[in-house]
């Protein structure tokens, strides 16, 4: 997994994330606005899901977990071919699932387009089976869709981004249908809330955290 890691490369794992700043912020910000128009809100369930993997999942479910109208967040594996994998299988990157995380949330507090921001700008989509030092393509960065609605949305968004040169290199994330999503080990639920002076926790996900906060603010818990 590579979580274990000396402190003098723990910052360096500290990706470079919410650079899209002045110019390229504005960019984003009217993207969202635009795929969001198009986003149906009138399914029949209460809640909906969406699957996202984003390098380790720790960092993932420590920022959505935070966002209002999200009901539910699980760690887990997805994207590959070997039936109930365990974590020590998935990091040796051989059964093709990736680390992600399955959100359970309320469509009428907030969108997926919204969750789509957040997963845009909370990690590097640019990055090939990488965030920062967890290399592998257990790592890789993917949008697991669950309806068509999702597809045409997450499609349409990353075109734009692309087209948008917000970042200098082209976006490589994977959007798939979504098939089956194994939940993890118990000691990956809640990890930062329940380990946050942990190393890894404290010189990765904290900073990337506070940023996060700085730029939702409008829509934290």
């Amino acid at each position: 997994m590579g979580k274990i890691k000396f402190l003098l490369i723990a910052f360096t794992a500290i990706l470079t994330l919410f650079c899209c700043s002045g110019e390229n912020n504005k960019s984003f910000n009217e993207l969202n606005a635009q795929t969001k128009d198009e986003e149906n809100m009138k399914g029949e369930n209460k809640y909906d899901t969406a699957t996202f993997a984003s390098g380790c999942f720790w960092c993932t479910e420590a920022v959505f977990q935070r966002l209002k109208g999200v009901i539910k967040i699980e760690s887990g594996y997805s994207g590959g071919s070997v039936p109930n994998p365990t974590y020590e299988a998935v990091t040796t990157g051989r059964t093709g699932h990736a680390e992600c995380t399955q959100i359970t949330y309320d469509p009428k507090i907030i969108s997926f387009t919204d969750l789509l921001e957040v997963f845009w700008k909370t990690h590097d989509p640019t990055t090939l089976n990488r965030q920062g030092n967890d290399v592998g393509t257990q790592y890789r960065s993917a949008i697991f869709y669950h309806n068509d609605t999702q597809k045409t949305l997450a499609e349409k968004y990353k075109r734009a981004l692309d087209s948008s040169k917000i970042w200098s290199d082209p976006i490589v994330t994977e959007i798939v249908p979504f098939k089956i999503f194994y939940i993890a080990e118990d000691y990956h639920q809640d990890y930062y809330n329940r380990n946050s002076n942990q190393a890894y926790c404290s010189f990765v996900i904290t900073p990337k955290l506070e940023k996060f906060k700085k730029v939702f603010s409008d829509k934290l818990k």
